[in-house]
């Protein structure tokens, strides 16, 4: 029978706090999006409320597509007493690995309505890079 040290049940409990903190940040500075594949290309679509389609910057950098930007504050508060504000400004970012058969080179984005939404072309499939080699008799 292996004895278990009482101390190792707290330990990891002990960072489950920060580990919840840091996802809740991640989710609040990360836009909102989904990606779905169709037959010859990928697509993924970006949720940017109330973001001017000038402050998005669109990338890649090292096989990830990097989509940045900033909602920019534009309330007047003179006059005002606020109550309460849930409306959320400034910067945001978020990253997207391409699979093996995305181009790269063939990315279309299109901004409506607050989305920004990607097309991204999928390579046409490569002859397999193996061949038989015939096993002679000595």
């Amino acid at each position: 029978m292996v004895e278990q040290s009482h101390t190792a049940g707290w330990w990891p409990r002990l960072y489950e706090p920060f580990q919840a903190m840091g996802q809740k940040v991640a989710d609040w500075v990360a836009p909102r999006s989904d990606a779905s594949t169709l037959e010859n290309a990928y697509e993924i679509n970006v949720e940017l409320p109330g973001v001017n389609p000038d402050d998005v910057d669109v990338s890649i950098h090292n096989n990830n597509l990097i989509v940045r930007g900033e909602k920019r504050h534009t309330r007047q508060e003179k006059g005002r007493t606020f109550f309460f504000s849930e409306r959320e400004y400034g910067l945001f970012q978020r990253s997207f690995r391409l699979p093996p058969d995305a181009d790269a080179d063939s990315i279309d984005a299109s901004f409506s309505d607050g989305v920004l939404c990607l097309k991204i072309a999928k390579q046409s499939p490569s002859k397999p890079a193996g061949k038989k080699i015939e096993v002679r008799r000595g």
